[in-house]
């Protein structure tokens, strides 16, 4: 399955930003004497080894050379073929950054546009509320590309009817990596990006145009994806291993000398790298040749990914000598990490010019930023892991990422799972937006146990510590697992002490009972979803609601489960679109989509990567009918709720619902207000925010309040609003309907019904003198 993902290139096919002009590889300079070496001048007392390198001085080396033997079989797939290393130059990703950034090196245009701060706001007013794509399992029509079916003036009129205004498109640029003279398919879903040409599979840049164009044609804007984490085993990494220029340095890898290769592990035949296990890695520490441990190991699996680091067997250089390598790679074996902090710079360089291309060159209006929260590393104490989260090196590239974006006038967003101080932090002088991983287990946890109080718990510990909503960008499904790691209460909270139902538990065991009732709820009792290693639980926005709703397997969701599993997602949909930020969902959500079987994708979980069940694919314009398949080999998936065109003509759609919840958000402009107040609820199932629909502005002395007031059970709940911020006399007015339904009494309260999965849009008008002080009563509407 998805073998037709990765794409052929043949041996000398010209990259179109490349030169044909050969390349004169340099020679690596020859190691230094171990009588050469200085003192230190700088103590390091953490570690046992000189904290500066070996004396640094000029050598003739430094100034290039030639190779030392050549081959003269053409087709030889290593450093020995110039024409072998000359091809894997012209579609590396740093050859194209070096000519993109001479592109706009001295231009007028990069002094227009602040940048040294982020603008959420700002951002938000760009769009507001976003379809995020994922490639791999969207539906086209047989002539179509992934590309093309995205800039349909079809899907956009359908857009601007139920109010999306951006779409993420996902990652569609080449991505895998290169073996020998082949392209290999992706191993994460083409988020190990190899290159800044768009995939043959989706589409070209043409396509990709278009698309902007007719987005901005229909009021919106378009968001790519750069991962200034790590790339895929592509040109750059095999040019990288064979020690060629500045690529090197463009990674975490160190070259491990002949005389210890003894402490490295075998490479099996026909394997281009093994991971190290946990004594090697102590063993490979000790000897001072990397940091060792870091913090944490994502997406840990016995016997396939137990360490952070892998190596290479034997490879032939430029220069004709073989090097065995050991690189660092946070995610898995295919995808090693960026090195931020190398003198050549080569990673920085590699990672801005991809962004340049999809700002200037493809007409984008914004970047996700993948996996940006770890690119700095350093070894720490004796015995201790080494500091690879909340490093002040992810701080610096962030703002360095954040502000070359804004300087050419876009914006960018992140996904950083880490705590709240991070991802205030980083926040602070990075990316203007940030994925919500703080309330989205939160909100999960509250549709599949009834009660509010975690969720409620980790919006008012986001609001101490300073993480404001209207930074976040609040979603439903996309393409990845529902993260439930709680890194924020597991990690560096793990001692501290919050109150829980009715007592006192620490932050880790708070972790550890939220994931155990997901974990529980999500998968013990419904075969349908899945736990994804470490990291949360794989299943669709629908299939979630199905399981907290009793359906144990797929057969046991029938026609007459929809109308329900469709109100609770209309309810998730209030709770992320009304409040400040963006709203976000998937294809997977407008059309109600369950997880697949597990068999029908069995290839894909072999290795225990459980979210291929979540990616069925989809067709939102019911381009295909017929088809069983996306172009990219994923199966199509059960919708519950049918296509776009269907539904904009069905009353009491899923669709027609989310159209109106967005119409109340727009209208009242709650995605750039402030959040003032989470109150305690007089209800378990019960959330209450409030809000000044001020724009950001803390001086608007008459900004009106708002509240948002939702039911997380399927039953009708009837309860108390109560907030400091309310102020007594005022008139409660549902924003959906204009009916008066309560005032404001001196308690700073009023009295309010909500239907199961209910919500309410409610308006607070100020008092007047001789306003009726008696609590009002009304027929309670609830948008559906």
């Amino acid at each position: 399955m998805l073998e037709n993902t990765g794409v052929s290139t043949p041996a000398g096919k010209q990259h179109p930003l490349g030169t044909s002009e050969p390349t004169e590889p340099s020679t690596p300079g020859d190691a230094v004497e171990p009588e050469e070496r200085e003192i230190p001048e700088i103590s390091y007392d953490e570690q046992r080894y000189p904290a500066r390198p070996r004396r640094l001085r000029p050598r003739d080396q430094l100034r290039g050379g030639s190779l030392r033997r050549f081959t003269n079989d053409p087709r030889t797939a290593n450093g020995t073929n110039p024409s072998y290393v000359e091809w894997l130059v012209r579609q590396s990703m740093l050859k194209d950054a070096d000519v993109l950034s001479r592109t706009l090196s001295g231009k007028p245009s990069m002094w227009r546009n602040p940048y040294a701060r982020p603008n959420a706001r700002k951002a938000i007013e760009t769009s507001d509320v976003w379809f995020t794509a994922y490639p791999i399992s969207f539906i086209t029509r047989l002539d179509e590309s992934f590309l093309q079916a995205l800039g349909s003036e079809a899907l956009w009129d359908a857009f601007q009817k139920i109010g999306i205004n951006g779409i993420h498109t996902g990652p569609v640029k080449q991505a895998g990596g290169i073996t020998g003279w082949q392209h290999t398919p992706s191993v994460d879903g083409h988020f190990d990006r190899i290159s800044t040409q768009i995939d043959p599979e989706f589409g070209d840049e043409e396509a990709f145009r278009h698309l902007c164009d007719v987005a901005d044609s229909h009021g919106g804007s378009v968001i790519d994806d750069i991962v200034p984490g790590h790339t895929g085993k592509g040109a750059d990494f095999r040019l990288a291993e064979m020690a060629y220029k500045d690529y090197p340095g463009a990674y975490h890898m160190v070259e491990i000398p002949p005389e210890d290769w003894h402490l490295l592990p075998d490479v099996p035949e026909g394997r281009d790298a093994v991971n190290l296990d946990a004594e090697r890695e102590a063993v490979l520490s000790e000897h001072g040749y990397i940091i060792g441990e870091l913090q944490r190991v994502i997406f840990y699996t016995p016997g396939v990914k137990e360490t952070n680091w892998s190596v290479t067997p034997p490879v032939v250089g430029t220069d004709g000598l073989e090097r065995r390598w050991v690189y660092l790679h946070y995610f898995k074996e295919g995808q090693p990490s960026i090195n931020w902090l190398d003198p050549t710079f080569a990673g920085m360089r590699l990672v801005i010019g991809d962004a340049l291309h999809s700002l200037g060159d493809l007409g984008t209006s914004a970047l996700r930023l993948d996996a940006n929260g770890f690119l700095g590393v350093e070894k720490s104490a004796e015995g201790l892991p080494a500091w690879s989260e909340g490093h002040p090196l992810s701080h610096a590239a962030n703002h360095i990422i954040a502000g070359m974006v804004r300087k050419v006038g876009g914006f960018t967003f992140q996904e950083l799972n880490l705590t709240m101080e991070d991802i205030r932090d980083t926040g602070a002088v990075g990316a203007d937006l940030s994925y919500d991983f703080i309330t989205r287990p939160g909100y999960h946890h509250a549709l599949a146990t009834g009660q509010t109080e975690f969720l409620r718990l980790a919006m008012t510990t986001a609001l101490a510590t300073g993480v404001e909503p209207v930074q976040l960008v609040h979603g439903l499904q996309n393409h990845d697992e529902l993260t439930y790691e709680l890194v924020h209460w597991a990690t560096a909270h793990r001692d501290d002490v919050y109150p829980f139902r009715g007592g006192e538990v620490t932050g880790g065991e708070l972790a550890e009972t939220i994931r155990a009732e997901l974990a529980q709820k999500l998968t013990v009792d419904a075969d349908y979803n899945l736990i994804f290693t470490q990291n949360g639980i794989a299943c669709t926005t629908a299939s979630l609601i199905a399981a907290t709703q009793g359906k144990a397997s797929l057969a046991d969701i029938v026609d007459d489960d929809v109308p329900g599993i469709r109100d609770a997602h209309l309810l998730l949909a209030k709770y992320n679109a009304w409040q400040p930020g963006v709203f976000a969902l998937s294809g997977w959500d407008l059309t109600g989509t369950l997880t697949l079987p597990a068999e029908e994708v069995r290839a894909l979980i072999a290795s225990g990567d459980t979210r291929w069940i979540e990616r069925g694919a989809h067709d939102l314009l019911d381009s295909s009918p017929e088809a069983n398949f996306s172009r990219a080999g994923m199966p199509r998936a059960r919708s519950l709720y049918g296509s776009l065109p269907a539904q904009l003509e069905q009353p009491g759609s899923f669709l027609l619902g989310l159209r109106d919840v967005i119409e109340v958000r727009r209208e009242h402009g709650i995605a750039v207000a402030t959040q003032v107040d989470i109150p305690r609820v007089a209800h378990p199932s019960m959330l209450v925010m409030v809000h000044r629909l001020d724009n950001g502005d803390a001086t608007l002395a008459d900004a009106q309040l708002q509240i948002t007031a939702l039911n997380f059970s399927e039953q009708p709940i009837e309860g108390t609003v109560h907030s400091e911020a309310l102020v007594p006399g005022s008139l409660v007015r549902d924003a959906a309907t204009g009916e008066s339904i309560a005032r404001v009494d001196d308690l700073n309260s009023f009295s309010l019904e909500l239907d199961a999965y209910g919500g309410r849009f409610l308006l607070l008008e100020a008092p007047e003198p001789g306003d009726e002080p008696y609590p009002l009563t009304g027929v309670i509407n609830v948008i559906r």
